[in-house]
Order: structure tokens, then sequence, then C-alpha cells
């Protein structure tokens, strides 16, 4: 009797896949307007860009990724395969400027540690370091690398950017730890199959470390309910430096309560009524639990009044404007991640399901969670990608054909990689935060030591201007003196997620008490609130008898915060 010819032949997988892998981006591209993302929307991200340039660029990294597909040297070399892709990729974006202001609030905080010591930082976090709903632990990480390498934006890109090369290892080595190398490893490669995600690693925020820190937690964890011994006070630091990056990891790290269910579950499977298992099992999960929760309660105990002000905070305006600042899932998962990874991913519940795989309930359970929770914005969402993709590679472990299945993955990173690349990183460039990155490296050329910054106020504007103070310090060498004079915040501003900007405090270190005697002929820099906006008869006199030397008013006309840096000198 003969054999039934296969459904697809090898060569028509391949080309049926290829075909797929142009069309989606071209498809996403003709529907562009359902993408409400709000800083990397396709309406506006492709606003400027060639089509035909883009399509073609398309076909190119299929090829490569054809090309990567019969090539099996990346597997045999896993960690160090997955460093140097990430890393690579992640230097490719280090060009691009913070395009979010809440950099402003983490790089005032590491500064703090920086000009004043740990002392000092621990004493007045909270305090006269404003930290609005921040948890101290990154930017005190930034404060030391400040101090101890140099205030400079590239020692914090190339912190975040090992942060993300560690976190495509420890996805490998948590896809590698429950079910085989295979599957972490593609679920590692996927992380760079998020556009979205590529554009936050460079920036001076918090999401990407937190998104490492969540995801060490899971493996670490898991490997302490397997393995005990060294592994339960790893897990325990790992716990602890997830409490501590962000209040949004608090309710992730709910999936530790999962894995421990699960692992009590599989063991009473192979081993019923054995009790000893029960309280080995219990044993463990409180140890991290406790030396997990100690140092946290005591941190909690000092600050106090801290905390219990952020959370008062949370729930009392963050958690209520989650609505109004919130994004399409639509948005999140097939415009800012690469389509093919939530397909897979929902095509893996079918094939856990049909396999009665208790274990995928570990990496379901965050990106279901977000799902029921009705959380909505990808910066949110961020820290669960890793579980996003390691469900994405358990789907596309159900295509046999291992060359097709690498294929897939790399025509994903390919389409990814040129999307945030060559779409993504254009348009961030365009916008308003670049005069920042322009203006301190002009300041960086002048002789003076020190330049005077103005912000003046605009009544029409819901950003306090203030905050781009630091955002300018982080790209300059140059000492800064700013004068604040607190405003007060619009009405308007009581509901925007935008408010934390009103709560500036304008840090000693601008007061000139270490900047030595001011010149009278120092140069003058004028931040103005908006594109465009005609400068107050006060700035006027101020500036009289000065010549403007630059100015720096890129904008894309399409957000709120577009300012201009003008600069002034004798």
């Amino acid at each position: 009797m003969e054999t039934p010819p296969p459904l697809l032949r090898r060569n028509d997988s391949f080309i049926l896949l290829s075909l797929t892998a142009f069309l989606i981006p071209v498809t996403l591209f003709v529907f562009r307007h359902l993408d409400d993302n709000k800083l990397t929307g396709w309406s506006w991200a492709f606003a400027g860009t060639d089509v035909s340039v883009f399509y073609f660029t398309i076909v190119i990294g299929l090829m490569a990724a054809f090309f990567l597909s019969k090539v099996s040297m990346m597997e045999r070399f896993p960690v160090a395969s997955l460093m140097t892709l990430t890393g690579i990729t992640c230097i490719l974006f280090w060009t691009e400027p913070e395009v979010i202001v809440d950099t402003s609030r983490y790089f005032t905080q590491a500064k703090h540690l920086s000009e004043y010591g740990i002392e000092y930082f621990i004493r007045q976090w909270g305090a006269e370091i404003n930290a609005w709903t921040d948890l101290p632990l990154l930017p005190f990480l930034y404060g030391l690398i400040f101090r101890f390498f140099g205030e400079n934006r590239v020692y914090i890109q190339c912190f975040t950017a090992l942060l993300f090369s560690m976190t495509a290892v420890v996805t490998y080595l948590t896809g590698k730890t429950l079910w085989d190398e295979n599957v972490g490893f593609n679920a590692g490669l996927l992380l760079a199959g998020i556009p979205y995600l590529l554009t936050q690693t460079p920036l001076m925020l918090v999401d990407t470390a937190t998104m490492f820190t969540l995801i060490f937690s899971v493996f670490t964890f898991i490997r302490a309910m397997d393995k005990g011994g060294i592994w339960v006070p790893v897990s325990a630091f790992a716990v602890f430096t997830a409490v501590l990056s962000k209040y949004s990891t608090w309710m992730m790290l709910s999936v530790l309560g999962i894995i421990f269910i699960v692992h009590i579950l599989q063991n009473s499977a192979y081993k019923p009524h054995n009790s000893k298992l029960l309280t080995l099992a219990l044993y463990r999960g409180l140890s991290v639990f406790f030396l997990a929760a100690i140092p946290v309660a005591i941190i909690v105990f000092y600050k106090f009044e801290v905390f219990a002000e952020q959370i008062n905070l949370l729930v009392t305006f963050q958690k209520p404007g989650l609505k109004g600042w919130s994004e399409g899932f639509l948005s999140t998962y097939f415009f800012q991640t690469h389509p093919l990874i939530p397909v897979a991913a929902i095509f893996s519940l079918y094939a856990a399901v049909r396999k009665r795989d208790l274990r995928s309930v570990i990496i379901f359970w965050l990106p279901l969670l977000m799902i029921l929770l009705w959380i909505r914005r990808s910066r949110y969402i961020l820290p669960v990608f890793p579980m996003l993709t390691l469900m994405a590679s358990y789907g596309l472990q159900s295509v046999q054909d291992r060359e097709l299945r690498r294929y897939a993955v790399f025509a994903v990173v390919s389409t990814s990689l040129v999307i945030a690349f060559g779409v993504y990183l254009p348009f961030l460039k365009t916008m308003s935060p670049v005069n920042f990155m322009h203006a301190g490296r002009y300041l960086n050329s002048l002789n003076d030591p020190v330049v005077e910054v103005l912000t003046p106020p605009s009544e029409s504007f819901s950003i306090n201007p203030a905050v781009s103070v630091p955002i300018l310090d982080l790209f300059t060498a140059k000492k800064i003196h700013y004068r604040y004079k607190e405003l007060d915040p619009p009405e308007r501003t009581k509901k925007s997620p935008l408010r934390f900007t009103w709560a500036y405090i304008n840090p000693k270190y601008y007061e000139n008490e270490r900047g030595g005697t001011l010149s009278e002929s120092r140069p003058i820099v004028i931040i103005t609130a908006e594109h465009g906006e005609t400068l107050p008869d006060a700035i006027h006199e101020k500036i009289a008898g000065y010549r403007k030397t630059a100015e720096f008013n890129a904008t894309t006309g399409v957000f709120r915060f577009s300012p201009d840096v003008i600069i002034y000198e004798p």
C-alpha cells in the first residue's frame, strides 16, 4: 500500500511561509490606522517612509532568514549567540533620543546618588529626592553607574543592553528547564521579534530592567523548587530585585505561586502519598519567600510613609487613569509585536491541552492575566514579553520540520528588525526630544564650563517645562545652573499621565553650590514648553546683548511634548 503524499511538500511549506511572512507587514501597513500605540503607532511612524524601500528590505530580510535557517551553528552555542545578537541589536538603537519624559525622574534620582553619595540617596529618597511612584532599585543602580563610571548616557545604555541580553539568555534557560533547548532558544530569539521592545532598550527607564528581574525570578524559583540548595538564596535575591523594580511586578510575581502549585501537583502525580515531597516543597518555597521578604520589609519599614503615599497615588490616580491611557490589544499584539508571536502563543494553548502539559500553565499565567485584568498598554505589558515568546516557541514546536521552524523564527526577527530599525528609529529621531540630544552635543563643544537654563512657562501646556532640564543634562557634560520657580499645575493635569511633571523638585546641584562662581557672560539655554512658542518679555530682557548661535526645533507635530532648545551666547 502506497504512503499518501504529505499535505504540503517541504518546498511548498517554505514558499507558503515566505509568502505569509511578506504579506504580514503589507497587511499591517494597509490597516495601519487601527494601530493606536501612543509612541510608535503605524499611522505616523510610516508617514515619511518610502514603502517600496520598506518592502524591498523585508524581502532581503526574509532571504537572510532563509539562509540562517539552513545553519544550526547558533543553536550549538545558544548563550553566546543570544548575547551577541541581542547585544548588537541594542547598539543599533543607541542613537535614539530619550522620547519618554519619565527619563527625567530616573535621571534626577540617579544624579542625586552620583553627586551626594549612597547615604544621602538612602536618607533623602522620597523626601528631597522626589520618587513619585518609582521604586528605588533601578535609580539606585543608575546612580552607582554614574558615580563610578561617569555621568554618560552610554554607560546606562550598556547596562540596559546587558540586561536585555541576559533576559534573552534567561528566557532560553527557562524554556530549556521546562521543556528543551529548542523551546528556550527560539523563545530567546523571538524577543528580538518585538519591534516595540527594541525601541525601549536604549532608554533610561526601568521597563527593560524590570523585564529581566521578572524572568530571572521565574527561572530561579523553578530551579529552587526543583533543586533547592544554592538556588534558594539566589531565587530570593531575584525576587527581592523584582519587588523593588516596579510596583506592577508585585502582581506579576503571582506566577511564583503558580510555579509552586505546579511543582506540587507534578510530584504528587509521580509519587502520590509522599508527604516528604510536600514538606520539601513547602520548605523551599517558604525559604525563598522569607529570605526575600525580610530585606523588603526592612526597607518598607524604614520608608513606610513614602511607600504608603506611593500606593495611595497608585490606587487613587494611576489605577483609574489606566482606562484613559490604554491602547488596543490589536495594537500591542499585532502591530507592536510580530503577529506570528501571538498566533503561535494562542496555538500553544491548544497544544498544551492536547498534551495535558501542566508545566505550560507557568508561561500562560501572566499573558492571560494581562488580558483578564484588561491591561492594554505596551509599556505596562512589556515585562511579560518573555512569557509570550515562550508561549509562541512552545506553539511552534508543533511544526515538525526543524528547518521550517527555524525559518519561521528568523523571519519574525528579520521583519521586526526592519520595522524597528528602518521605520521606528528614523521616526523617533524626528521627535522633539532629539533637540535635547543635539543641544547637549553642541553645548559640549563650547568652552564655558557652566550654562544657564531658562524654561519659560506656557499657560496652554500640560507638561511642566522644568522636567526638560534633567533630560538636557543627560546629554551634556556642562554644569547646569537653573533657578526653578514653582508653578501651579493646570486643572486639566489632575487626571493626566503627565501629572508627575508638576511634582518636580529642583535639585540642589542646579543651584550652583558646586558649580563655582557664575560668570555673567555664560551661555544661556532656553527650553520652550511648545514648538515655536513666543518668548516672554522677561526672557528677551535676559538675553539682551546675546546672539542666538543655535536652535534645535525638530518636531513631528503629533505629540504634546514638543520643546524647542535655543542657545544664546554673549
